[in-house]
């Protein structure tokens, strides 16, 4: 058994948190990772505030263990989908794009942890004055939006510069990725990539295909012009993209193209014109299983990982 304060914060079995992936990570999949001991998170993305609670009672449905909702800050239905998480005494809500600061007391007064996702070492220090509960380190090498860092240098120096406890996202996809996190000084992981292949992910079939279809360099970054890069899977919508970046059009038509690409390939199986946001670990994800397969495969991995460690090595 490998804990870590992870598991007495989140009140999980394993420090292994399923990433809330809008689009994909639904009530179905988030229920089904919280069930076999990990934390499954919903997805908010932009969608309404009925949505998520629709969501959320999916998962109570299924489940009386601990779960998460992601928050996008910047969504338009922002404060709506906050009460909602409120009114629902949400245990767990991790956020991107912006601070959560202000809303941290609420939360914190119905024991709601809150975990954001951070790519610099500053804005840990920041959110840490905040009062968040944890961090999620997140790497370039996830799938979505992304920072400018890769994971093996940001976890480490986001530990050193915080007391409070950092999970590791970015590239982790196995029992060898779970350890090389904690070697960095994380005390979990956050996964998204492989759960999008999870029989509980009700994403479109062909998006699941392409992930397992995917090798190590299939993988494509959109948008560093506007200054909100993205990883997909390289397809017909990255190139045309890629193409108008270099050709100088203007932001506000760069966001007009992307505008609904994740929904179209995600939920309408378009995976030519869709935006297929994936990690670079995709080309190591090679078969469709539960939710909760993964979670053991990642945990029996790091055991034998230790074990090849003693064996290999003079300690």
């Amino acid at each position: 058994m490998i804990k870590s304060r992870i598991c007495d914060l989140l009140n999980i079995e394993y420090p292994i948190l399923q990433g809330g992936m809008a689009w994909v990570a639904t009530g179905e999949l988030a229920a089904a990772v919280s069930e076999a001991g990990g934390l499954g998170i919903i997805g908010s993305g932009q969608a309404p505030a009925d949505w998520v609670k629709s969501e959320i009672q999916k998962v109570k449905a299924r489940t009386s263990k601990p779960f998460g909702v992601n928050v996008m800050l910047m969504s338009p239905f922002l404060e709506d989908v906050m009460q909602v998480i409120l009114d629902e005494r949400v245990p767990v809500i991790t956020t991107g794009a912006g601070n959560p600061g202000k809303y941290v007391p609420a939360l914190k007064e119905i024991g709601t942890k809150v975990i954001p996702v951070v790519a610099s070492v500053a804005l840990s220090k920041r959110l840490e004055r905040a009062g968040v509960d944890a961090l999620i380190a997140e790497g370039m090498e996830s799938g979505g939006h992304i920072g400018e860092t890769s994971t093996f240098p940001l976890v480490p120096q986001v530990v050193d510069a915080v007391d409070i406890p950092v999970i590791a996202a970015g590239g982790i996809v196995d029992g060898r990725g779970f350890l090389a996190a904690l070697s960095l000084g994380a005390e979990g992981v956050q996964m998204g990539t492989r759960f999008m292949c999870a029989e509980e992910c009700v994403i479109s079939p062909k998006v699941k295909a392409v992930i397992l279809k995917a090798k190590d360099r299939d993988t494509a970054i959109t948008g560093r012009s506007t200054g909100h890069p993205v990883r997909c899977i390289d397809n017909r919508f990255t190139r045309e993209f890629a193409q108008m970046e270099k050709d100088g059009v203007p932001v506000a038509e760069l966001e007009k193209l992307g505008a609904g690409r994740l929904r179209m390939a995600m939920v309408e199986g378009d995976i030519e014109n869709g935006s297929v946001m994936s990690g670079q670990v995709a080309g190591a994800v090679t078969r469709i299983e539960p939710a909760a397969a993964i979670v053991q495969d990642v945990m029996e991995g790091a055991k034998r990982e230790i074990q090849k460690l003693n064996e290999r090595f003079t300690f």
